[in-house]
């Protein structure tokens, strides 16, 4: 082939030119040299050496995404005139031979290898790469005489190729293996520098070496991690049980960087609930894995330099080994090289355990035990001696605003499994005495044994201070069995079950019955909540395989795992069924045959509600201002609170806010002098392309990124090729986002980034746009926002996640194990205001039965029923409504320190004589202001019934 032919000097050349070593991102970003959305990212330089009317070129682009069908568009420098190729004669990944006119005669001409266009929307594109329409010619060509090629170039340094994308050919490959004896399999030392990128092409550095290098040398820093790669393939063997050791670093002087300090982040680390994981590496042949590792270097060690060895073990004896050799600097990395991101120094975060534990987050309060009751803010629960819950009560008063001396039941009688043999009876049981195995503040477990007939049940039970509860139920078969069911009955006082959400119903009044089945790979459903505005239950059926699938757009490439259990290939359900003073809500699984030994998991959780009382004082005073604006336009509005989008100077990558971060703290700064909080969009379902550990997050196959048919924007196209789910894309900056795949290790790196970012940037708190994680992140990240004293707060938006891309969920019910750590609800794109019911407006948008409040989105929202629940839209959201009028009658009419009484109350002082007509009446001393929205269909007037007493106020 031409490529072996070209002269060294040649090469060289070209090595030169792509390399583009792993360093610092450029801020603000390069603009593109030229339109890549046109013409492609890359490009060639020819200078045509004659005056001929047709010339041939051969350019050794070596790039794995050329195509034998690829199309090249070449533009005259001169002219800027854009034409083909008369004549295609070879053309692969390695490079391209071709013949064209060049209008211009000698000169220098452009050949873009690389030409597609966008399909798609603005926000999802799809690069589209362009193909010739001309066959391959056959005839030979006398290659590059009349043309010399100059370089290789990218739209910008981004784009650009790096040494480890330069593919080598088929004959260095089979030279290098000739060489080196065709050994079982290779490793090939990097340090982090230069990312090992590719899979499945092999880097035409590695095939110029004599061997696969067997020494790893670097510079590195005391008080930093220093993180290297160890490239491991095989030409003919599979690879299984890939694992790495090392050995001590030791010094000439004797000093010692330990092994203990040591990690593989592709083999062990801790996962995202704090415990330890091992992963097996199994590698196809074929395919390139790295393994990122790397040393915590202390920073009282001495300087100098150590020597050990990393060995690579292949099924347990197969073993290779790697000399390290380290030079260790008089110098001290400051804050452990955190601030310097592109060094890989962050990678340690991935196993963090910040923020972990059962501390009580504000305000709630530690738990209480008494016997079989446990108190928490608001609430109780009493145990059975079953484990499962006797009675649950709620202390909140119906206004949402007072915690009272006396309860209210949510349950009608307590929560029980119910197993019914094949005859239909129910089979009866023995509790074992309840134990408690843990007491902490805040989390309290306990576990109890139910034996039947044949049968055992173990049941591991706790709740935590917001009032999650989370139950395994283990049953297991003594014998043999034929089953009709098992079941889990909760049954319900009637004036609990005022509203539902879930199972397939929209947010609102409850029905009086329902019958639900599985269908998992349509519907994210798997519970739901009912409850009145002062007390309700959410429940959610698992099992011990749960996964938390993927949501907004996405639920269909990673629905629900349909419990073995419950599910029971699709023969259970849950009926709910309303009778006299009681309400059931029945949790099938259906017939069953077991044999001895066997086990299943009937898991379940419950989410006590509400959480906390109403905090109307912080309603009334943050004030949000949703978008990048001078700060004096931010005080100038009368907002408080400045949310800072993503897209932006101070914030472009997608939830990936550690590029711009001067820009932002020099924003944060001037926002804190003249009085005004700054929250920052940052959230976990897709992040960035700029992100500097992308490589090294790759080479853990699906644990962070989810699986895909890949596509999207051209930059992931060219630089992971495939195999990920192409996310949110804007336009401004190139940024190209990638899926994660749910819940994994980037929630430890997310907590610790959210740490840096109150300790370094001064962040007020985040904004969240849905949210792609569980409440044990979400828990860890409310401890690092509020911090010593900082405000930590915490605004979701959402989408309206009930239609088909979502699998027909609710938002609120989808999110509310987050609720607890909430400040404010912007629910959201696509509700509707203004053709759904109160009842759905009090449920799914104003976040009032769980003590929360909110704002309207879509369209500016309905002011009239938004004032209702005490909410406004925001500025400058929504041209057509502004919130200013508003907030300046909570101003004059002061507010702040009154007291909501929504139509919901049982004691609301002030009604009409139209049910669809409603009041909410805010009361502050002797002065009043009534809300009022009608649902009537119709203009209508009205009649204000008011109970002076209640009032306070006498009539006159």
């Amino acid at each position: 082939m031409y490529c072996l032919a070209m002269k060294n000097t040649l090469f060289g050349l070209l090595i030169l030119l792509y390399v583009s070593a792993f360093s610092q991102h450029t801020y603000p970003p390069q603009q593109y040299k030229w339109n890549a959305d046109s013409l492609g990212t890359q490009r060639a330089v020819l200078k045509v050496l004659s005056d001929d009317d047709t010339v041939s070129a051969t350019i050794p682009w070596r790039n794995r995404n050329v195509s034998n069908e690829q199309q090249l568009i070449i533009v005259d420098s001169l002219s800027n005139h854009r034409f083909y190729p008369t004549q295609y004669n070879e053309m692969n990944a390695l490079s391209g031979t071709f013949r064209f006119h060049p209008n211009s005669g000698k000169g220098i001409y452009y050949v873009y290898f690389l030409p597609y266009e966008l399909h798609g929307s603005k926000n999802y594109p799809n690069a589209v790469y362009l193909t010739r329409e001309v066959p391959l010619q056959t005839s030979a060509l006398k290659k590059g005489a009349n043309t010399k090629f100059l370089r290789i170039e990218s739209v910008n340094e981004f784009n650009n190729s790096s040494e480890m994308e330069i593919i080598a050919s088929p004959n260095e490959i089979t030279e290098f293996l000739n060489k080196t004896g065709k050994q079982p399999y290779y490793v090939f030392p990097e340090t982090f520098r230069q990312p090992i990128i590719m899979k499945n092409r092999l880097p035409k550095k590695w095939m110029i070496k004599k061997g696969a290098s067997e020494i790893l040398r670097d510079r590195v820093s005391r008080g930093a991690f220093y993180a290297f790669q160890l490239g491991i393939w095989s030409a003919d063997h599979n690879l299984d049980q890939v694992e790495v050791s090392v050995s001590d670093l030791k010094s000439e002087t004797g000093d010692v960087i330990s092994r203990n300090n040591f990690t593989c982040f592709n083999t062990e680390g801790v996962d995202y609930r704090g415990n330890p994981m091992r992963q097996e590496v199994n590698i196809p042949k074929g395919i390139i894995q790295p393994l990122w590792c790397g040393f915590e270097i202390k920073k009282d060690l001495a300087p100098g330099t150590y020597t050990g060895i990393a060995t690579v073990t292949v099924g347990q004896k197969n073993k290779k080994e790697i000399k390290l050799q380290f030079d260790v600097r008089e110098d001290i990395a400051k804050n452990l090289s955190f601030d310097e991101p592109w060094k890989m120094t962050r990678l340690p975060w991935l196993n963090s355990r910040l923020a972990e534990g059962n501390t009580v987050i504000a305000p709630y309060e530690p738990l209480k035990i008494t016997g079989n009751e446990i108190q928490l803010l608001g609430r109780k629960v009493i145990l059975d001696s079953s484990g499962l819950p006797k009675r649950i009560l709620t202390y909140f008063n119906s206004r949402m605003t007072r915690i009272l001396d006396r309860p209210s039941d949510i349950l009608a009688k307590p929560i029980q499994f119910q197993i019914k043999n094949s005859r239909d009876e129910f089979l009866h049981f023995k509790a074992s005495s309840l134990k408690f195995t843990q007491k902490e503040d805040g989390k309290v477990s306990w576990k109890t044994t139910l034996t039947f007939s044949k049968m055992e049940l173990e049941i591991l039970g706790s709740i935590e201070f917001d009032g999650f509860m989370d139950y395994k139920v283990k049953v297991i078969a003594k014998e043999p069995v034929s089953l009709n069911d098992i079941a889990m009955e909760i049954p319900v006082a009637k004036n609990k079950f005022r509203y539902f959400m879930g199972l397939g119903k929209k947010g609102g009044n409850a029905p009086d019955s329902l019958k639900w089945k599985w269908d998992v790979t349509h519907k994210n459903q798997d519970g739901g909540w009912f409850g009145g505005v002062n007390g309700g239950i959410q429940f959610s059926l698992r099992d011990q395989h749960y996964m938390r699938p993927l949501n907004t757009n996405f639920y269909l490439k990673k629905p629900l795992l349909l419990p073995t259990s419950w599910g029971n290939d699709n023969k259970g359900g849950i009926n709910i069924d309303s009778k006299d003073d009681m309400v059931t809500v029945n949790c099938y699984s259906g017939t069953r045959d077991l044999k001895k030994g066997d086990s299943l998991y009937y898991n379940f959780h419950l989410l006590i509600t509400p959480f906390h009382t109403l905090n109307t004082s912080q309603q009334w005073d943050m004030r949000f201002y949703h978008a990048y604006k001078p700060i004096d336009t931010v005080v100038a509005s009368g907002a408080t609170v400045v949310n800072i989008h993503h897209g932006n100077e101070i914030n472009p990558y997608i939830n990936y806010p550690f590029i711009a971060t001067k820009e932002m703290k020099d924003y944060v700064d001037e926002a804190h002098q003249k009085g005004i909080k700054v929250k920052i969009y940052n959230t976990i379902r897709e992040v960035s392309n700029r992100l500097y550990e992308l490589y090294p997050i790759r080479s853990l196959g699906h644990e962070v990124f989810s699986s895909g048919e890949g596509g999207g924007y051209s930059w992931l196209q060219e630089h992971l090729n495939d195999d990920y789910i192409a996310a949110w894309y804007v336009p401004q900056f190139h940024d190209a986002a990638i899926i994660n795949s749910g819940m994994n290790r980037w929630h430890n790196y997310y907590v610790e980034g959210m740490n840096w970012l109150v300790d370094n940037i001064d962040i007020d708190g985040i904004y969240l746009d849905d949210v792609a994680f569980d409440r044990i992140t979400m828990k860890r990240i409310k401890r690092v926002l509020t911090k010593n004293g900082h405000p930590g707060i915490i605004d979701l938006h959402s989408a309206n996640q009930y239609n088909e891309r979502d699998g027909f969920n609710n938002s609120a019910n989808l999110y509310l194990e987050h609720f607890p750590y909430l400040n404010r609800l912007w629910f959201g794109e696509y509700f509707d205001y203004e053709n759904n019911g109160p009842d759905f407006m009090l449920t799914e948008v104003s976040g009032i039965p769980f003590g929360l409040m909110g704002e309207m989105l879509q369209d500016g929202g309905n002011l009239y029923r938004g004032m209702l629940y005490g909410m406004t839209n925001r500025m400058p959201w929504s041209a057509n409504a502004d919130p200013r009028p508003i907030w300046k009658l909570w101003d004059e009419f002061e507010i702040q320190g009154s007291e909501m009484i929504g139509y919901w109350a049982e004691d609301c002082p002030v009604k009409t004589d139209n049910d669809q007509v409603l009041v909410t009446v805010y009361k502050k001393g002797k002065k009043v202001l009534i809300s009022m929205a009608s649902w009537y269909p119709e203009q209508t007037e009205v009649s204000l019934q008011i109970n002076w007493k209640l009032l306070g106020i006498k009539p006159k």
